[in-house]
């Protein structure tokens, strides 16, 4: 039986979205391993917020149509964690790691990203996982 943990008041993450959510959801939107990669980012904050990940890893831009549009450059975002040029927390690390395999098809060690999450982010990355296999969370943007 699968189970999903609420997190305690203490994990809570902001409910206040980063300004990159809407142009991320709508470079993502209609594939669900890229809407539930940028979800995990955009729900576990911490990414998004640090200007140096925005800066070198999330390149805005605009539809035909105008509306604007933010991708991550997944790879690049590995390789300066690889390299030791992207420093964060070992939970920090799981994350963006898992997120980048869910947009971007990189490898990641179940066995060591699944390990070592909070509940928090436990329960966000069962969200995820949920949402690449097409079951986008009830109370969803898409």
């Amino acid at each position: 039986m699968l189970r999903l943990f609420a997190p305690s008041p203490a994990d809570a993450r902001p409910t206040a979205e980063p300004p990159l959510a809407g142009p991320l959801r709508a470079w993502a939107s209609g594939i669900y391993p890229d809407e539930a990669a940028c979800d995990l980012l955009i729900s576990q904050a911490t990414w998004l917020a640090r200007s140096d990940f925005r800066d070198q890893f999330v390149h805005p831009g605009t539809s035909l149509g105008g509306t604007e549009l933010a991708c991550i450059d997944w790879s690049a975002a590995v390789d300066a964690l690889n390299e030791g040029n992207l420093p964060c927390s070992a939970g920090e690390e799981r994350i963006l790691r898992l997120a980048a395999s869910l947009g971007e098809d990189l490898p990641v060690n179940l066995r060591d990203a699944t390990t070592g999450i909070d509940t928090c982010n436990a329960g966000l990355l069962s969200q995820a996982v949920l949402h690449a296999n097409g079951q986008r969370p009830a109370a969803s943007p898409w």
